[in-house]
């Protein structure tokens, strides 16, 4: 089996496309002391492998009139296959949720959700999740800053 990241080489290629993935290929051979060549054939691999999944643009979410961030946790009424499978299809529809992750703990997913405001944020609840035969309970938490966002 290939090895995804192969070396040290790799790794300042990768800090390098997160903090500019639009950085041409000479500047990032130049940044990370290659000559374009090898590191093209680096980068291709890097791609190749699923290190690297693709590339994108951070827009600010005012843009689409999201100001607010919530932290919704939802449980299931019960953990069965076909309520698991309608929460999670339902959730890949709505644009306002930004990420779903299943969880341990009390809580089935944790979401990461963006509005409005609290009134476009409480028909969010109201005519999506709380429709969901399958949701139990939901609770939330709004957030009020934001201190430390990263991606990778």
């Amino acid at each position: 089996m290939t090895q995804k990241i192969a070396d040290e080489m790799d790794r300042r290629i990768l800090k390098e496309l997160l903090a500019d993935a639009r950085i041409t290929n000479n500047e990032l051979a130049e940044r990370v002391g290659l000559s374009a060549s090898p590191c093209l054939r680096r980068l291709r691999r890097l791609e190749e492998n699923g290190v690297i999944r693709g590339y994108t643009a951070l827009v600010d979410p005012a843009i689409e009139g999201w100001t607010m961030t919530a932290i919704a946790t939802v449980r299931l009424s019960r953990q069965h296959e076909d309520e698991i499978v309608m929460f999670e299809e339902a959730i890949r529809g709505w644009d306002e949720v930004l990420e779903c992750h299943l969880v341990t703990g009390s809580r089935d997913y944790v979401l990461k959700v963006m509005s409005a405001g609290l009134e476009q944020y409480e028909r969010f609840i109201k005519e999506k999740i709380a429709r969901l035969k399958c949701v139990a309970s939901i609770e939330t938490s709004f957030v009020m800053n934001t201190i430390k966002e990263r991606r990778i």
